[in-house]
């Protein structure tokens, strides 16, 4: 089994994104239909599906599987998951698990439609034990935020503002996708100082994970002093999450990006 995993690349990617689809699809299917337990392993099963091939791919290339866009797909499409399959198990949220099923499947799609070119070449400055702790930090905070950006969304749609068991959820879904938020950003600082002998360097990317982060300390504190203010709070829940969009992939479309050194390899 290891052997075939040494030799694993990206053309065998449909073939694990489509089961990973089609596992979860069908998983979410037995949640609306009350089956609970068949929900949970058909799940379990997709988010196995998609975590084997990062792990073969991980192993066929020789290094961590986070160095393109491409690549951070992945690791958002698992943890989107994962984040949808945590939320149904803990409090039976069936919508959110299906539209978390949707958005990852989004995005595996995608890199089934839109791959990039992949090679093993890896910096001098990514080879660092910061490198995965760093990743892997910004894209579970990723995927929790997505899915609290899910609730948000529904609970404006359906006007929903006096529900509760909702915002407590996506309250505590924004405070754990902020703390990994946080991780990931000291991380990155500590990895820079190594890499490049300063914290921080005012690049694109570190700008706008500074107004990111800075973004979703507002609907914290907004939170906090004006609690009875939901509706103001939820739209800095959406502007926040669009400003995460543009710190991981937007500001490669920024003219300045062509001096960054955190633009997504190819």
């Amino acid at each position: 089994m290891l052997a075939a995993f040494s030799q694993l690349s990206w053309e065998a990617f449909p073939y694990f994104g489509i089961a990973t689809i089609l596992l979860s699809a069908i998983g979410a299917a037995f949640a609306w239909r009350g089956k609970r337990s068949v929900a949970m392993l058909l799940s379990i099963l997709g988010v196995v599906s998609l975590g084997l091939f990062i792990a073969g791919l991980w192993i066929s290339q020789a290094r961590p599987p986070m160095r393109t866009q491409g690549e951070t797909r992945l690791f958002y499409s698992l943890f989107v998951l994962l984040s949808g399959l945590l939320v149904y198990l803990r409090w039976g949220y069936r919508w959110i698990f299906s539209f978390s099923t949707i958005l990852s499947g989004v995005f595996i799609i995608i890199n089934i439609v839109k791959p990039q070119i992949h090679s093993k070449a890896m910096m001098p400055a990514l080879q660092s034990p910061y490198f995965v702790p760093h990743v892997i930090s910004y894209m579970f905070a990723y995927g929790l935020l997505g899915v609290a950006l899910l609730i948000c969304i529904y609970i404006v749609w359906q006007r929903q503002y006096d529900n509760a068991h909702k915002i407590y959820v996506m309250d505590n879904l924004v405070y754990t996708g902020l703390g990994f938020l946080m991780i990931g950003l000291l991380l990155g600082a500590i990895w820079a100082k190594e890499a490049w002998g300063t914290y921080w360097g005012w690049d694109p990317k570190e700008t706008w994970a500074a107004i990111t982060m800075c973004a979703y300390l507002l609907f914290v504190h907004y939170r906090r002093f004006s609690p009875h203010d939901l509706r103001g709070a939820l739209w800095i829940l959406i502007g926040s999450f669009l400003f995460l969009q543009m710190c991981w992939y937007g500001v490669n479309y920024l003219p300045s990006a062509s001096n960054s050194v955190h633009v997504y390899g190819l």
